[in-house]
Parts: structure tokens; C-alpha cells; sequence
């Protein structure tokens, strides 16, 4: 009986065959007849010609309206948002487009973190529950509080938490639950959020890789009991440094308000010489909030550009064995790729390590980056939980069960083969997409020569 083979099963096994010309049925051929598909040209890296010298679109992109919003700020002389009314003006418009009741603008996305955790009481003794994939100020943030992280292991296929694993991680000390929603795309919030509710747990959305992304059609960081966003200098909306609240909730954006506004609660409200709780300086400046006003309208058209180019690059990468583009969970209705992510399996590109493909790849003028270490594993966590400050805290013996159950393989495994292309590669032509396939194409042709240096 003949064994049908699927076209990606053929690419695999003629790409992994050698230097030789190929023959190949042209699918798309007219006649249908048998043709022969050259090996691609030699890499740059094998002192090949590059694909690519052209760079990508350059970040951040400005223009007529930053200048005069800047310039109407400084002649203003009402540079702080106590005075200003670009802070404010910027925090109704955001809240606006997220559809959220309320918005707290803030210094930076760790500092929307952190004043949310702070606004919920979250303290020592306390466990956040998050994810090991994500940048560091995730899990900043919680040890900053004196609490403890609590890591559940990573869905490789999509890079974002597995929320499956959440509630065996719930504890009598859980307080919160804190899921990114990494790279622009969204965690699984239809398997969090019944969870969050069954054992009463806040969620604090880190939201700040994914502006406009969307589940089941409603903008994330609008879920939880906060969502947290940041404007630092990569971001999709940027400037230069920054980062928002959002909530439904009034009473706590107000303790949201008061904590970073150095222990005070707003101007009007009865302040006297008391303060209700800790806090610090987390404002944005009126600046910054003038340079999110004129950033925001070029959001939406930046976002669609970047949508339909990853959308075109993935419907490339897929016919390319070993490459696998990351998957979108299905009420992700909307993914603002703030980072295009995909595992890169080595045993189809003839052994060659990661690290050669990567620098094979910026050598045909393609820039990739390899992603997250496991954080989890993170030298300076475990030396903090040893400190004097947490020996106070927690016992002994409680560390030593944390640490026996900080164990997040599929984690470990998905660093060891991420790729990453940023936001700003997608902000210009589908040619630039094609390009970014025929270098991959090319070291996959070229792999077995390629492991030789």
C-alpha cells in the first residue's frame, strides 16, 4: 500500500539530503512534470552573498506631532502631572481604547506591576503565582514585596504560561495570580480566570509586550483585577520609558493612585498630615503623556501593518521543517506581535546549533535574537531567598520546598530553541517577509556546511 507523504515530511527529507540537485513534482505546475530545485546559494556566513543589506524599518518613528506636543509641554512650564493635563488627558484616552473604566498612568511597566501588587496587599509571606518566560521584572516586582514566586512551567507551543498547571501551584498562601501575555500574543484566559475566581484570587494581567491584543474580541489587561502595560522604548507605544494601569475597579485605582504618588491620594481629597499606606514616586511626566498622545495615533495603523506581515511570514515558515512558528491559543482574537516567536529544532537543519543559526542568520542581513533564559533558575533568586531579609520571613523549610518544586522542564527546553524576530521587522514590506523565509531556506540548505565552522 503507498504511503502518502505530506509535503512538509518531503521538504524535510530533501532538504536533509545533501548538497545534490533534487527532483521534485512542481505542484504548481502547469504539466505536473518532474523539475529539478537547485540548492539555494552559499550563506554569507560561508562568504556567500546576503539576502538582505537593507535595514528594517528603524524604532521609534516620530515626527511633526511629538515635536509640537513636546514643545507645548516645555513652553507650558507645567511639566508634572499635578499641574499638567497631558497625564490626564492621556490616561482618559487610553482607557478609552482599551475599554477600561480606569487608567493610572505610571513611571514604567514595572512600576504598574509593582503599585498594582502593592494596592492588593500583597506582602511577605504571600505567593504570586507566574510564569518563568518573561522579562525580569516579573518576578522583580514580587520580590521587591518580600513575597514569594511561584513559576508553573511553560506551553512551549505558544511560549505563554500553562495555565493548566495553575491551580496545583495554588496554596494556602497564594495571593495573587500574575500571567503574561507575552510577545504581543495572549495567555489562556478562558483556563485562568475560572481558576482565579474558584480560589478568590486577584489576577494582575502583565500586559506590557501586548498593546491592542485581544481575547474574544476585548483588549487584554481588562480581565484581571489590574492590567499592566509599559511604554518603554521597544514597545509598541513608547516613550522612551512609561507604563499604565488599567481597572474597573474605583477604589482601587485609587489605592493604585495613592501608592505612587508618594502616599498621597489626589488633589482635592482630604489629606491633612496622614497617609493610608506606603508608596513612592511612580508618576509619568507630562513629557512622556505628550509623547503617548502623538504616539497613539499611528498605533492602530502600525498594528494592522504588523498583523498582516507576520500573518504572510507564517504561512511561509510553516512549509519549512523545523521551524515552528508559536501558536495562538484560540480566543487569542487579535495578536499585536511585539515579538514574532518560534522554536527552531536543530535535528532538521543537520545538527547546527542555535547559536551558529542565529549568527548565520544576521550574516544574511536578518537580525534574530534567542530569547529568555529560564528565569526560575536565575542565581539572584535563590540568592534573595537566602538573604537576611527572607530568612526572617520564611522558614528553612519552606524554602527548601520551593525550591524542590521550582522545576519547569518544557521551560528549559523551549530556551534552548527559541527564535525571536522584533515588532519593528514588521512594520515594513511583504518582500522583507519573503526574505526572512529564504534566509532560513538557505541555512537549512546549506546546515551540514554550516555546522563544519
Amino acid at each position: 500500500m503507498r504511503k502518502t507523504v505530506t509535503r512538509r515530511q518531503f521538504l524535510g527529507t530533501t532538504l536533509a539530503a545533501g548538497p545534490s540537485l533534487r527532483s521534485a513534482t512542481a505542484q504548481g505546475s502547469p504539466s505536473g512534470k518532474p523539475i529539478l530545485l537547485s540548492k539555494p546559494e552559499k550563506p554569507a556566513l560561508l562568504s556567500g552573498k546576503p539576502i538582505r543589506t537593507d535595514p528594517f524599518p528603524s524604532w521609534p518613528i516620530s515626527g511633526e506631532p511629538e515635536e509640537r506636543s513636546l514643545a507645548n509641554v516645555l513652553h507650558s512650564g507645567k511639566w508634572n502631572r499635578n499641574v499638567g493635563q497631558y497625564v490626564n488627558a492621556f490616561e482618559k484616552t487610553y482607557a478609552e481604547m482599551m475599554g477600561a473604566k480606569y487608567c493610572l498612568a505610571t513611571a514604567n511597566g514595572t512600576s504598574a506591576l509593582l503599585t498594582s501588587l502593592s494596592a492588593l496587599g500583597i506582602g511577605p509571606g504571600d505567593e504570586v503565582i507566574l510564569p518563568p518566560y518573561t522579562f525580569v521584572a516579573t518576578v522583580n516586582v514580587v520580590l521587591l514585596l518580600h513575597a514569594l514566586p511561584v513559576f508553573v512551567d511553560t506551553d512551549p507551543e505558544t511560549f505563554q504560561i500553562d495555565a493548566r498547571q495553575i491551580e496545583a501551584a495554588i496554596s494556602e498562601r497564594s495571593a495573587a495570580i500574575m500571567p503574561v501575555h507575552l510577545g504581543g500574543s495572549v495567555a489562556d484566559l478562558d483556563a485562568i480566570l475560572p481558576v482565579a475566581v474558584k480560589h478568590r484570587l486577584p489576577v494582575v494581567e502583565d500586559a506590557c509586550q501586548s498593546h491592542l491584543a485581544e481575547w474574544s474580541n476585548r483588549r487584554v489587561g481588562t480581565f484581571g483585577a489590574t492590567g499592566c502595560y509599559s511604554f518603554q522604548a521597544s514597545k509598541n507605544l513608547n516613550s522612551g520609558e512609561g507604563g499604565a494601569i488599567l481597572t474597573d475597579n474605583e477604589e482601587l485605582v485609587e489605592r493604585c493612585f495613592t501608592f505612587h504618588n508618594n502616599s498621597r491620594r489626589r488633589k482635592g481629597a482630604a489629606q491633612g498630615l496622614s497617609y493610608s499606606m506606603p508608596g513612592a514616586n511612580l508618576r509619568l511626566t507630562e513629557f512622556q503623556a505628550a509623547l503617548l498622545m502623538a504616539q497613539m495615533t499611528r498605533l492602530e495603523e502600525q498594528s494592522r501593518v504588523r498583523e498582516r506581515n507576520a500573518q504572510y511570514l507564517t504561512s511561509m515558515l510553516r512549509e519549512i521543517p523545523g521551524v515552528l512558528p508559536a501558536r495562538m491559543y484560540e480566543g487569542c482574537t487579535r495578536n499585536a506581535y511585539h515579538l514574532y516567536m518560534l522554536r527552531y529544532k536543530k535535528e532538521y537543519f543537520s545538527g547546527l546549533s542555535r547559536a551558529t543559526f542565529l549568527k548565520a542568520m544576521a550574516a544574511e542581513g536578518v537580525p534574530a535574537q534567542g530569547g529568555y533564559s529560564p528565569l526560575n533558575k536565575e542565581p539572584f533568586i535563590k540568592e534573595t531567598l537566602h538573604s537576611r531579609g527572607y530568612s526572617a520571613i520564611y522558614s528553612k523549610e519552606r524554602i527548601t520546598r520551593w525550591e524542590e518544586c521550582n522545576r519547569c522542564p518544557q521551560n528549559e527546553q523551549l530556551c534552548e530553541e527559541a527564535v525571536w524576530f522584533t515588532q519593528t521587522m514588521f512594520l515594513g514590506t511583504r518582500r522583507d517577509m519573503e526574505q526572512i523565509a529564504e534566509a532560513v531556506r538557505k541555512i537549512q540548505a546549506h546546515a551540514q556546511d554550516l555546522t563544519r565552522l
